[in-house]
């Protein structure tokens, strides 16, 4: 027998020169490792890549929903009047310690409420691939509305959802917040609460075809109206009243028309229209807490003019305090201002009889741009001068509360217009419009700034 070849396959040997066979045994070898075994490995190894791809996929895209409870409830505010924070979004007051904010596909809650910038939210809600279509609170409940038309409702002390029910199909199906969530949480389509004649809070959800109401404390189902004639395209934004009513402009009737359906049992109790408002009706809430919700009056626009009315019973009941474009309605006064003078009045929203009346906001802004009045609350109205100081007055006596200019210790900017103005609790929170305001351009021309929202306590 002869000598074995040199390179016997052992472990760092080196294959024979010479031979195609022995080239493609080469090209085939890895460390000693045949072609089969390599391709087999390839494989192996591409799906693994796949299996993990697969995972991330659909953990990302599958629909889900996080609830994050609690992790600190917030002690109620202590600072001294004046701006207390600059927020990139848009606060909802709850329970007199919390800020509620909306993005598209999550809402969360920190504070407490004078905390100079946004904190390590306290708890969230998040639902994926819904979108976000309104938020309102009453008490310490927190309701939300999503694209696929589920309402949920969170206990906002402990962040744990309390209740959840399958609503009517909005009629908006994507986020309108924009980058603050100012109209998500302030003004939400479709979204609020209200209280029956025999005091039953609920959760009232307009659709397409279909108007929802929910008791707030359980969200059992009370009833569900369907809307006559075009449904949701015939009406504009609604809201609901002291008298226990949801009101909604009824556009395609000839002439258009206010319909008011009774919350108790979501039937439609009456159809109204002003006398002389004619075919351009429009109707403006008046006197109203968050989401358009329990408002005590509103103001009727048409044929040229424009009426107030009180709607804290089953008829809308004249007022003509209210009538002046820029009057609002709180603690059963009509406030307006002269515009002449720039004078602030409170007259008796029902009877007219004048309450008090006040020059010195107007005498005494710096600028001489006098002031204009724009948020009010209970047992307080706020008004904003040229130079972007906040005047709070006593809404019962017109006695000045408080005077400061909505400028944060490390800005110097007084250059922007009012956008969204929320009134709550005592705090006052202004979105920040870059000059001169353009709705319809991006959000970075715009917001004033990247923290837009200036909150104030009063």
């Amino acid at each position: 027998m002869g000598e074995p070849a040199s390179g016997t396959g052992a472990a760092g040997s080196v294959a024979p020169t010479g031979g195609a066979g022995a080239a493609s045994r080469r090209r085939w070898r890895w460390r000693g490792r045949p072609r089969w075994q390599l391709v087999t490995a390839a494989v192996v190894a591409g799906l693994l890549v796949l299996g993990v791809v697969a995972v991330i996929a659909y953990r990302v895209l599958a629909p889900a929903e996080v609830v994050t409870p609690a992790g600190y409830l917030p002690t109620p505010p202590a600072a001294e009047p004046g701006p207390v924070a600059r927020l990139s979004a848009a606060p909802l007051l709850v329970d007199g310690r919390l800020r509620v904010y909306a993005t598209t596909r999550q809402m969360r809650a920190d504070g407490p409420i004078d905390m100079r910038t946004q904190a390590t939210p306290a708890w969230s809600f998040r639902r994926w691939p819904q979108q976000l279509i309104g938020v309102a609170a009453a008490g310490t409940t927190v309701t939300s509305r999503w694209s696929d038309g589920e309402i949920v409702a969170i206990d906002a002390r402990t962040g744990e959802v309390s209740w959840r029910v399958a609503g009517p199909v909005p009629g908006q199906s994507e986020y309108a917040g924009r980058r603050t969530g100012a109209q998500t949480v302030y003004a939400p389509s479709g979204l609020h609460t209200g209280t029956t004649a025999d005091g039953r809070r609920l959760v009232v959800a307009r659709g397409e075809s279909q108007v929802l109401g929910v008791d707030l404390a359980t969200g059992r189902e009370l009833w569900r109206t369907e809307l006559p004639g075009q449904g949701d395209a015939c009406r504009a934004a609604g809201f609901t009243t002291t008298g226990g009513q949801l009101a909604l402009v009824n556009g395609c009737a000839a002439p258009p028309t206010l319909e008011l359906y009774d919350l108790s049992t979501g039937q439609l109790a009456q159809t109204w229209q002003p006398e002389g408002a004619g075919p351009g009706l429009a109707v403006e809430p008046l006197g109203c807490t968050v989401a358009r919700s329990h408002c005590a009056g509103l103001r009727t626009t048409g044929a040229g003019e424009s009426r107030g009315w009180l709607v804290d019973g089953p008829d809308p009941v004249p007022a003509p305090p209210l009538d002046p474009v820029d009057t609002m309605l709180v603690d059963g006064l009509a406030i307006g201002q002269d515009p002449g003078s720039g004078e602030v009045v409170a007259n008796s929203a029902r009877t007219g009889v004048p309450v008090w009346r006040t020059d010195a906001p107007a005498r005494r802004a710096p600028d001489g741009d006098g002031a204009r009045l724009i948020a009010v609350q209970p047992g307080q109205a706020h008004l904003l001068t040229g130079d972007r100081q906040l005047i709070t007055l006593d809404s019962g006596s017109g006695a000045e509360l408080s005077r400061f200019v909505l400028i944060m210790p490390s800005e110097r900017i007084t250059d922007w217009a009012p956008g969204y103005v929320y009134a709550q609790s005592g705090f006052v929170a202004i979105e920040r419009l870059r000059l001169p305001v353009d709705p319809d351009a991006d959000d970075g021309r715009y917001y004033r700034l990247q923290e837009t929202v200036i909150l104030a306590n009063t």
